[in-house]
């Protein structure tokens, strides 16, 4: 039989990484990663504002460069096997783009302005509109936000829209258009040279822009317009009709096929979200909440249609058909800061080396040094307890105007027992989602860990295991998004049928599963208690 590839793209937070794979076996035979040189320069970002914004041209050279690498590295004779490319992203990741779809950025005029680029996933510049969008949605007799959760989030399509038209007016003029990440490169890739040609997945659609079925599309115009005149007529710009991730959006053009170094013939899938296609990746069954941990955590849940009929579960990131798994009910869930909450304990107890330029190496064992003191230190419920609100609450109930605190401190109150504390309030985090789930009749049954932090950080997946009280399995695979985008990507050319059969045949299967402790579980259900009194504290403190 002769061999097929297949090229995954995950665009993360700070890199993009591309894989490539055998689509029979699912071995990795390539991977290339490269890292956005403007956003590590920290550039069109202001962390004091919640600004967090990313130049395209990151997007394109690191497309480039990575399947360029990946097929070198695999040798001259693959590029011609090479059946078809799927991508993943960050979301909601919009832009603002020109009828031509182009994003503004890449215009004379705007190169620097960051109004301009991607406001990337965790920009929280928009938490006044999300606030004005939710108490407008109230007024209406359809309630268009009941399959996000009942919550509209200032990380999310509108909200963002909206406070760029109303902060830039020479964007404000400019756009004809507003485009997720995931949808942007795939009509890239194509060719695309008119907004209308754009296929946008199911997946961005359902989860972030309001796109729903029992609407025919996007709540009407109406909708918009009278919460603010800037709205009106964008419906009529953006989409009616959306895609799975299991459906190509086209063929390479000659342009992507020449600076890749592929075919024409190469078809480029539909995108979606990095999680979603992770959840793939990490081989996702249904109800079992796949968490993919790293900056932050992204929770998926798929269920038969037939078993969720009728059912709405409040405050979650949405719950859209298709969206994960084509024919399956999608769930999204998540917490704003995961990993963040650990590098922020870092920054903070390594100001002083980095003020007085010393050397990083001690920066970069510091998480390490602290992780393995901290596991030294017995659960005990009368420790300090911390909450996982440093950058606002994603689910249940999005918040991003909460704030993290740490309570029950007094001079013997060690860095590692802060760390411990911090590291249990991403987990007791992690378990009030699993909680939502439960309390709104959709149960959890299983939990598959994945991501970096799933990966290197077994100290944290045996806190995360005792404080759910549930086995904790551990994905094999390093980079499970990529995977989920091959997987996808594989689907796409006609290798299989479905993208069920592709995680069965690409899968890498598990290699560490966590189970709890009793003893600790039971510690842990009274600190998990003395949590949410904190939580309930800080939010009658926020205004």
């Amino acid at each position: 039989m002769k061999e097929s590839y297949v090229i995954g793209v995950d665009y993360g937070t700070d890199s993009v990484r591309s894989i490539l794979v055998n689509a029979h076996t699912g071995e990795e035979v390539a991977a290339a990663v490269f890292y956005y040189p403007r956003w590590k320069d920290g550039l069109y970002c202001d962390a004091g504002k919640n600004r967090f914004r990313q130049h395209p041209l990151d997007y394109q050279e690191g497309l480039e460069n990575t399947i360029r690498a990946c097929l070198k590295i695999a040798g001259p004779t693959v590029a011609g096997s090479v059946r078809a490319i799927s991508v993943d992203t960050t979301g909601s990741t919009p832009v603002a783009v020109n009828e031509s779809g182009t994003p503004l950025a890449l215009l004379p005029g705007f190169e620097q302005n960051p109004n301009a680029m991607f406001v990337l996933w965790k920009d929280h510049t928009a938490t006044k509109e999300a606030a004005q969008i939710n108490a407008h949605a109230a007024t209406f007799p359809v309630n268009y936000l009941q399959f996000v959760g009942g919550i509209y989030s200032s990380e999310w399509f509108w909200a963002k829209l909206l406070h760029v038209l109303r902060a830039d007016e020479q964007v404000r003029c400019a756009c004809y258009s507003w485009v997720e990440h995931c949808d942007w490169i795939p009509f890239l890739l194509t060719g695309g040279t008119h907004i209308s040609q754009m296929k946008r997945g199911t997946c961005s659609a359902g989860h972030k822009a309001l796109w729903a079925a029992e609407y025919n599309g996007l709540p009407p115009n109406e909708f918009f317009s009278s919460l603010d005149p800037l709205l009106n007529c964008y419906t009529s710009r953006l989409f009616s009709e959306t895609y799975t991730a299991d459906k190509a959006a086209g063929n390479l053009s000659v342009e992507w096929a020449e600076r890749l170094g592929l075919s024409v013939d190469v078809l480029v899938g539909t995108g979606a979200f990095d999680a979603h296609m992770g959840a793939v990746g990490g081989q996702i069954e249904p109800y079992h909440l796949s968490k993919v941990m790293g900056t932050s955590t992204c929770d998926m849940l798929v269920a038969p249609m037939q078993d969720v009929t009728g059912k709405l579960v409040k405050g979650i990131c949405g719950q859209v058909p298709g969206s994960v798994i084509p024919g399956m009910m999608g769930m999204e869930a998540g917490q704003s800061s995961f990993g963040d909450a650990y590098a922020w304990f870092r920054d903070l107890l390594s100001w002083p080396l980095a003020h007085f330029k010393q050397s990083t190496d001690i920066i970069d064992q510091l998480i390490p040094e602290l992780t393995k003191q901290a596991a030294l230190i017995p659960p005990e419920e009368h420790n300090s307890v911390a909450l996982d609100w440093l950058n606002g609450r994603r689910t249940p109930d999005a918040n991003q105007l909460l704030k993290g605190a740490i309570t029950g401190l007094d001079l013997a109150s060690s860095a590692p027992q802060i760390f411990r504390s911090i590291i249990e309030s991403t987990c007791f985090g992690a378990k009030a989602i699993v909680d939502r789930f439960n309390e709104e009749g959709i149960p959890v049954k299983g939990l598959i860990g994945m991501g970096g932090v799933a990966k290197k950080s077994p100290h944290i997946m045996q806190i995360m295991a005792d404080i759910m009280n549930m086995p904790l399995r551990i994905h094999r695979s390093d980079q499970t998004c990529a995977a989920g985008a091959a997987m996808f990507a594989a689907t796409v050319a006609g290798i299989y049928d479905k993208v069920e059969d592709a995680m069965e045949a690409m899968g890498q299967g598990f290699d560490k599963t966590y189970y709890p402790n009793p003893a600790h579980a039971a510690i842990y259900a009274k600190r998990y208690r003395q949590y949410q009194q904190l939580g309930n504290f800080i939010e009658q403190q926020t205004v």
